[in-house]
């Protein structure tokens, strides 16, 4: 037999099973996608109610996934409310405040309920503060209302490596938290000025969607976690309860006789093959190198 063949000339009959059952394997993994997706997701579901489900999971630092999310499920007529799933011990500032935002124009249009899951604190409470009702697990850790701005000295290491800083600025306080030295005492007022701003924005998100007082507000908002039983005491969501609580509260609100359609979002991108092997759950770790400082509510 000549060596220099290859391996599917030396093997017709096994290399031809082989890329049938390939084949095979990707025919069926799309079908049943497609079929997922038909009978979840099309028109063939018209005789049922459909519920948007928005997930907001992990720290939160890029909102657009789930804005945009937010955004279709307001669009799409067929959807008759929201439910918002919030898994989230807090993130970065901005991003909370734009799903947040999103979500209140949402309420505009159709219900949009919050349901909280093991946390939902600081940045993760902000977004629920969209929604037009909260709910929580008794045990569900939220509140946290405040704001922290982390830096970090390496001055004394650096002086034992001999490393110093020779840096140019416009003004005395764009090098501001340089890892390189303290912060001036002008400094430090500069950013708790900083925070205290970011905080009353987070407080007057709670006075202007909890309708509570100034005073109780201010009180509660020490950055102090909560469990879902104490923030309903304190006011600061509306019933206890997990994922098919808040779900049987909405279709009490659209009285509705029969199990409504879920349809759950963001969408998770995810290449075919990964899909057909039962890799959606796969995950990477991965870094997110930032500023050398960073406000967030957590």
């Amino acid at each position: 037999m000549n060596k220099s063949l290859k391996f599917s000339q030396k093997h017709p009959l096994i290399f031809g099973f082989a890329l049938i059952s390939l084949a095979m394997v990707l025919i069926l993994g799309a079908m049943a996608i497609f079929s997922s997706f038909l009978f979840k997701n099309s028109a063939l579901s018209f005789n049922k109610s459909k519920i948007g489900v928005v997930y907001v999971e992990g720290v939160i630092n890029n909102p657009i996934p789930i804005t945009r999310w937010i955004n279709k499920l307001t669009q799409r007529k067929d959807i008759k409310a929201i439910l918002v799933r919030i898994n989230s011990p807090g993130g970065v500032v901005g991003p909370s405040q734009e799903i947040y935002e999103a979500l209140k124009q949402a309420r505009k249009k159709k219900p949009v309920i919050a349901s909280m899951g093991a946390v939902a604190a600081s940045g993760g409470y902000y977004v629920a503060l969209g929604a037009q009702k909260i709910i929580a697990n008794p045990g569900t850790l939220t509140a946290s209302i405040g704001v922290k701005a982390s830096l970090t000295n390496f001055k004394g290491l650096l002086d034992k490596l001999g490393i110093k800083e020779e840096t140019i600025t416009s003004g005395k306080l764009k090098n501001a938290g340089t890892p390189f030295r303290p912060l001036t005492p002008e400094e430090k007022q500069y950013f708790q000025e900083l925070v205290q701003d970011l905080h009353s924005q987070f407080v007057q998100a709670v006075i202007e969607n909890r309708h509570l007082p100034l005073e109780k507000v201010q009180k509660l908002a020490d950055g102090r976690a909560m469990t879902g039983v104490q923030a309903l005491k304190a006011g600061l969501i509306d019933d206890l309860g997990g994922f098919d609580h808040a779900l049987n509260l909405i279709k009490k609100m659209l009285k509705l006789s029969s199990k409504p359609i879920l349809i759950e979002g963001p969408p998770k991108k995810q290449p075919l093959l990964s899909r057909i092997l039962g890799l959606e759950n796969f995950k990477l770790n991965y870094q997110i190198v930032g500023p050398r400082w960073i406000f967030s509510y957590e």
